[in-house]
């Protein structure tokens, strides 16, 4: 098992996986991702800002994150506990479906926390969606404050909740 940065030619496992994820959370009537996102073009520009990681098992992708320096525009609304603009922000943390409950989703999560600590990040910022009880509960568990609210309309009309989790520094 080995977490590493998306190369291009994984943009159609990584697509096909976003997919499978979309699908098995609209069975369990949660409507975060549609056709429209993540999209192709998203994931291409995750990939070419080296931003991208995958978790591999066997040389097949079965889960993504993206590790960002840059804040979206939606979250500079958000009043963020850590007034320091050296954040990190996590999207896309996805497990493919067969591959869920085993721990992977903590695995990638690790990973980011590690990434944003030995790159001296002062805090580690993300959103889930409001229908999502599950994702809230995870994030929670790991420490992540809930510091607000956005709206991603071309998602869902319901909201996304913002956390943020400040980064110790010894």
């Amino acid at each position: 098992m080995s977490i590493q940065l998306a190369q291009k030619p994984d943009t159609s496992a990584i697509i096909q996986l976003l997919k499978r994820c979309a699908l098995d959370l609209q069975k369990q009537h949660i409507y975060q991702w549609n056709e429209n996102y993540p999209s192709l073009e998203i994931i291409e520009t995750d990939i070419l800002l080296q931003q991208l990681f995958v978790l591999k098992n066997n040389e097949k992708i079965i889960g993504t994150i993206v590790l960002s320096p840059l804040i979206d525009e939606e979250y500079k609304a958000i009043n963020w506990k850590d007034q320091n603009q050296k954040a990190l922000y996590i999207h896309r943390l996805a497990i493919d479906p067969s591959a869920q409950k085993k721990g992977h989703a903590q695995r990638l999560m690790d990973f980011a926390e590690n990434f944003a600590f030995e790159n001296k990040y002062h805090s580690i910022r993300l959103d889930t969606f409001s229908k999502n009880e599950r994702n809230q509960q995870f994030y929670l568990k790991r420490g992540y404050q809930k510091v607000g609210s956005i709206f991603l309309t071309s998602q869902s009309d319901a909201p996304f909740y913002c956390y943020e989790k400040h980064v110790k520094h010894n």
